[in-house]
Order: C-alpha cells, then structure tokens, then sequence
C-alpha cells in the first residue's frame, strides 16, 4: 500500500498533460478513425506511443532544469517575433479548441439529461472550469485533476462490455493497411495532430516549474543540481505512465467505435456527443452513459489545461506573475488570460461559426505550428547554455527529433491532401 502511494505521488503533471490529450475533440478524431475505417488506423496510436513520451520528456526536462516555461526559454534564447507569432497562434488554437471541448460537454449533457439547450450547460461547464482555477490553490486542484482521470476509465470498460474479434485486431495494430487515399491521410494526419499538441508541451513544462515553485527547497536544476536523478526519474515515470495512459484510452476509442459503429455501417462522426448517441442503440445503454460520461470527464480535464497553457505562454511573454498557486490579486494578468480564453471558448458557441469548421482549423494550426515549437524545443534541449549538464541523451534526443520529423511529415501529407 505505502508502494502504492509512492508512486502515486510521483505521477502529476505528465499524468494530468495525457489525460488532457484525450478532450472531447480528440475524442471526435478518434471516434472518427474508428467508425470510418474500422481497426486500420489502430496502428497509429502505437506509433505515437515513444514519439509523444519523447517530446514530453523534452518539454519536461526543459521546465525542470531552467525553472522556466518553454514560451519563457525561447523568448530568452530566439528573436522576439518568433515568439509572438507561435503564442499567437496557441493562443487562438486553444481558445478554438475549448470553444469544441465544451459544446461538445454540453451536448453530451443534454443526451443524458434527456432534454434542455446545451448551451446552457456549456456556459455553466465553462463557469465551473474557470471559477476551479481561479480560486482553488494550486495543490488542491492538481489532486482533483487527478482524480478526474479516472473517467477515461470509462473507455476502457465500454471495450469489455461489447464484442471485439481479439484476433483481427491484434493483426490490424501489428500488420498495418495504408490507403493512400486523401481520406485515410487526412485521418491519420488528424490522430497525429491530436496526439502530439503544442499546447500539451507548454503545459506540462510550466507545470514542472510550478512542482518547483510549490517546494521552497527545491530549485532549477542548472542551479541546484542535488538529487536530480531522483527529479528526472520521476519525470520519467509520471511521463511513460502519463502517455501510456493516454494512449490505451485513444486506443480503446477507435477500438469501441469501430467494433460498433463501423460494423453498422455508421461511417461519419463529427462530434463526440454523435458517437455517444449512436453508440445507445448498438451497444446499449450503460455504453452510451460511459462514453457519454467520458466525454464530460476528459472535457473538464482538458478545458483548464487549454486555458493554463495559452495563460502561462502569455504571461512568460510579457514577463508577467504567473501560477496556479497566487491569489487572484496577485497574478492579474495571467488569470485574466485564462478567463479570456475559457469565456472566449463559450462564447464562439453563441457565435455563427461552424464549431467544427473551426476545430479543424484549430487542428491545422497545431499540426503547423507543432513542427516549429518542436525544433526550438530539441535545439534548447540540447544546448549546454541552457540546460547546463542535463542536455538530452542521445536517445531521447533521437526520439525527440524522430518525433518532430514525423510531425513535419504528417503536416506535409496535410497539405498534400488539399
């Protein structure tokens, strides 16, 4: 029991960043991936596995070792306009994507309510995940966040609940089929891009310094390098479990819909909430409430952490107070950031704009704008200016920049698909 508690303990931050890569517009990706082409793109997700921990890591082992955001190290170290235009661009992407998130919480509260406006819900969803960040101290929220992961759960229990030939899917994730048609690319391009998210690496490196700032005997490990074994294998271990995480439930996704969906000839998702609602009558009721629940769960997961990370690349910017862990009165500007971007989300909701035109580009501007960040992140990573003695190995280095070249390949396949 004391193991147990010992390791929970050393999962936050890359526990937490996994959960959010499964919000409820990733959930739509791969509801999508599963429901049109059944188990041909379960390999996908196994291909992402080591590159997603590599470029975490790297983010991670950047925030702990400078004591510094990734907005905050590459306004140091990379001329001004490259940094405004790359916040810019995450600050509009995430404000895109909560709007997605929750519309797609509060649709998935109406299927299960049974009636109501959803966007009702949707302005209290996001009221709810504005109030927790502003006014719960930092510690106390990262335990609820933790605890929230669990709802992913609920994806794992929907694929014991139904049917799936083991067999088949077993050769389908092992012996991959590719269709080079401009549909099968464009949906592989859409699990990379949801997978591997920019703002996912600003997350979790300002999240590692926010661990530091929480411990007053701690401090960067450029500058105080005792016990930094100790630091980089927690990381380690709170970012393999973290993703291995994130991955088994994206995995199960496109397991459950293609097992349901896909066999029933149901072949176009676009939301979240559509996959929960035709999940009801294939795969029963208590299917459609976990994948529903689901939805509502990863949503207020996500949400914060969309909003966290446009707020601390904005503030690292501009050099303003930053944390989860100061008063509202203390750190103004940067909680203003995070309202913006939350109530920003709930009112693109109210606004004439397709929701799900504008998640898809918000996920092109990710996919295009993820190649840049990723190869300002290997280039700090391994500069001893910067991280002292704790430049990147030469494996996660390798890891990192195969990463970053699939990346860039996957947004090339992107255009090419145009």
């Amino acid at each position: 029991m004391k193991r147990m508690r010992d390791w929970a303990r050393q999962l936050g931050p890359g526990l937490i960043t996994g959960a959010a890569d499964d919000d409820p517009s990733g959930i739509a990706t791969y509801s999508q991936a599963g429901a049109q082409f059944g188990f041909h793109t379960l390999w996908a997700i196994v291909f992402t596995y080591p590159l997603m921990v590599g470029i975490q890591l790297v983010s991670a082992r950047i925030g702990r070792v400078t004591g510094h955001g990734l907005a905050s190290n590459i306004g140091r170290h990379f001329p001004r306009p490259v940094l405004h235009g790359v916040v810019a661009l995450l600050v509009i992407a995430n404000t895109i994507n909560i709007a997605a998130d929750i519309a797609a919480m509060g649709d998935a509260v109406q299927l299960l309510i049974g009636g109501g406006p959803p966007q009702i819900y949707s302005v209290a969803i996001g009221v709810v995940c504005l109030v927790l960040q502003v006014f719960l101290p930092y510690q106390r929220y990262v335990r609820y966040l933790k605890w929230l992961t669990l709802a992913l759960l609920s994806y794992v229990v929907l694929v014991l609940t139904i049917h799936i030939p083991w067999r088949e899917v077993a050769t389908r994730t092992v012996s991959p089929h590719f269709a080079l048609t401009a549909e099968y690319l464009t949906v592989v391009v859409a699990v990379f891009g949801t997978t591997i998210s920019p703002y996912l690496f600003f997350w979790q490196a300002s999240q590692e310094v926010e661990e530091l700032n929480a411990d007053p005997a701690a401090g960067a490990l450029a500058h105080a390098p005792e016990g930094a074994a100790d630091h980089l294998r927690r990381i380690k271990v709170d970012t393999y479990l973290g993703m291995a995480f994130s991955n088994i439930v994206a995995f199960c996704i496109i397991l459950g819909t293609a097992a349901t969906l896909n066999v029933a000839g149901i072949t176009e998702i676009q939301t979240s909430a559509q996959a929960a609602g035709a999940l009801r009558p294939l795969a029963g009721e208590f299917s459609f409430v976990l994948f529903a629940l689901g939805i509502i769960g990863t949503g207020m997961i996500a949400v914060p952490v969309l909003a966290g990370s446009a707020a601390y690349a904005v503030a690292e910017t501009f050099e303003w107070k930053r944390g989860l862990d100061l008063k509202l009165l203390e750190a103004r500007e940067f909680y203003a950031i995070i309202a913006l971007a939350t109530l920003g989300g709930v009112a693109l909701d109210f606004s004439p704009i397709d929701p799900i035109r504008a998640l898809f580009w918000a996920a092109v501007i990710n996919g295009v704008i993820a190649v840049p960040i990723m190869v300002v992140m290997m280039l700090l990573a391994d500069d001893p200016k910067v991280m002292g003695d704790f430049v990147v190995t030469r494996r996660l280095k390798a890891l990192g920049w195969l990463a970053t070249g699939t990346m860039a390949a996957a947004v090339v396949a992107m255009i090419a698909t145009w």
